[in-house]
């Protein structure tokens, strides 16, 4: 009989057990505790008071963790949404590195319509960081972030350790460093954007045509940004979702990462993603920007055929999980890959190296 059934056979008899320390208290009728049942519970003593801590953990959780994937003895992972606090983007991912691995979202604040969302990176952190001692008080854990959710990751990982919580290491998917979401950072990639339709405005051979492309570029660029700046709807979901969005845009920008000496795994689409197309210089800058706060950084490629902004969906993240089981599994080794693509062969370097 399974420690659940057990107990619950106990509770329909009016038994109550309850932990103190390393003791099981117990509490019964008379006459209930037969010779038998004293037996049964001195031989399941161990069992039924991990359940009753486990149980215990369960009940002072609150809404931040999620389980994705509860199951399992390896290091748990607590993931940390992108932009949109959608922690079901882990969902694939979790699925696929299997029932060994307990895997755990990170539900943000301020996305219920209870509470504010919180607008500094270090808040954001602070906040994961209690719920994630609350639910396990000991032990170490691995600290992963999607897209714009790399900031609070970082300053997570930082805070755990600043706490004494060991932090395996910190797994960044599509990550980019945040100081290249500013305008300064940004001036580049305008530029060439303002190049770009300047050539192809002087093509046309009339003036009225000219400034009719550039009037409508112009136009389109403008409803882009109203966009961004107002709700999809007037429904309370879209308003809440806008609130929430708009106050993490405001931490990702305002957060300046800080030093982390622990080891870094970038999981990067692809390393044409880096060199190629009209984004490549300011997504390169930011996905390797990590490694000026992080000296211990690896990169990890996908597949050329990935796409983007469908790395952790299918057929994509098959090529993720295994690139993580192979940083997870390379964690316990005393030197690391650098970097290394899916399919191929270590790339460079050794944990700690420069570039």
């Amino acid at each position: 009989m399974s420690v659940s059934g057990f107990l619950a056979e106990l509770r329909s008899r009016d038994v109550r057990l309850w932990a103190d320390g390393d003791r099981l208290r117990c509490d019964a009728p008379a006459g209930v505790l037969t010779p038998d049942l004293r037996d049964q519970l001195r031989q399941r003593k161990s069992e039924i008071l991990e359940f009753l801590r486990t149980a215990e953990s369960l009940t002072r959780q609150q809404r931040a963790i999620v389980p994705m994937q509860p199951r399992g003895t390896r290091t748990p992972v607590f993931a940390v949404p992108g932009h949109n606090g959608d922690i079901f983007a882990f969902s694939d991912l979790a699925r696929q590195l299997g029932e060994d691995q307990p895997f755990l979202g990170l539900h943000p604040p301020g996305l219920d319509g209870n509470s504010e969302p919180l607008a500094r990176a270090e808040d954001i952190a602070a906040y994961f960081a209690d719920q994630i001692q609350a639910f396990r008080p000991s032990g170490p854990c691995i600290i992963a972030g999607y897209c714009a959710g790399g900031p609070e990751a970082l300053e997570l990982a930082r805070e755990l350790v600043r706490r004494g919580v060991s932090v395996s290491f910190l797994a960044l998917f599509g990550c980019i460093y945040p100081p290249s979401y500013r305008f300064l950072a940004q001036l580049p990639y305008w530029w060439r954007r303002i190049v770009l339709h300047l050539r192809a405005a002087a093509k046309p051979s009339s003036f009225a045509e000219r400034c009719r492309y550039l009037a409508a570029r112009l136009s389109a660029r403008l409803k882009a940004y109203r966009d961004l700046r107002s709700p999809a709807g007037k429904d309370p979901l879209s308003v809440v979702k806008f609130r929430f969005e708009q106050a993490h845009a405001k931490a990702v920008l305002k957060y300046s990462p800080r030093p982390f000496s622990g080891r870094v795994c970038l999981f990067l689409p692809h390393r044409a993603w880096l060199r190629s197309g009209d984004d490549a210089l300011r997504w390169r800058n930011g996905a390797l920007g990590w490694r000026s706060v992080a000296p211990h950084t690896e990169e990890y490629y996908g597949p050329d055929s990935c796409d983007p902004d469908r790395m952790l969906l299918e057929p994509d993240v098959l090529a993720f999980a295994e690139l993580f089981r192979q940083c997870r599994d390379a964690n316990q080794m005393q030197t690391v890959p650098r970097a290394r693509a899916f399919g191929g062969a270590v790339h460079a370097g050794v944990e700690g190296g420069s570039s």
